[in-house]
């Protein structure tokens, strides 16, 4: 059995001026693509092989990341299903320099799907939470896979 805490990673990045648009703060898709970093490198720890982005839910950008910023991203399986998995990340900034404490940037929930050899769909092993919060998480993340279920399922129908 697996253990959500077994699955966490921690990622850090300083970002530079490189990494800016033209308002002089960082990219959204800059920080989006370490989200995904962190949470294809936890599903393919967890899946023990390849894993694909399936899916990313809302992600609001709660302050502004600047040159500088030190972003530290966190991330862990939340639930898995069949072949599919549910990843929570959570993005942090610190400045380089100082020592205040962290600033919630940005969370994001992502679906990361495990595929084989022939790029199909394959099994990953059940996730068995061993505290209330991990449970909690796995509760919340059924709910989210619910909600983008009866979404899709809304869509399909209202073409017909």
């Amino acid at each position: 059995m697996t253990a959500p805490s077994d699955t966490r990673l921690t990622l850090s990045h300083v970002m530079s001026a490189h990494d800016t648009n033209l308002m002089g703060t960082v990219h959204g898709g800059v920080v989006m693509k370490l989200v995904d970093d962190a949470a294809g490198v936890v599903a393919a720890r967890y899946g023990q092989g390849a894993a694909v982005t399936a899916a990313m839910d809302e992600m609001v950008f709660v302050t502004p990341v600047r040159v500088g910023d030190v972003l530290t991203i966190k991330a862990q399986v939340n639930w898995a299903g069949r072949s599919s998995m549910e990843v929570g990340v959570r993005v942090e900034s610190t400045r380089w320099d100082d020592l205040t404490p962290p600033v919630h940037v940005a969370s994001a929930y992502l679906v990361m799907v495990a595929l084989d050899a022939a790029r199909r769909p394959r099994p990953v092993r059940p996730l068995t939470p061993s505290t209330p919060d991990e449970a909690r998480r796995q509760r919340e993340a059924l709910i989210r896979r619910e909600h983008r279920l009866a979404r899709r399922r809304a869509i399909v129908d209202s073409r017909s």
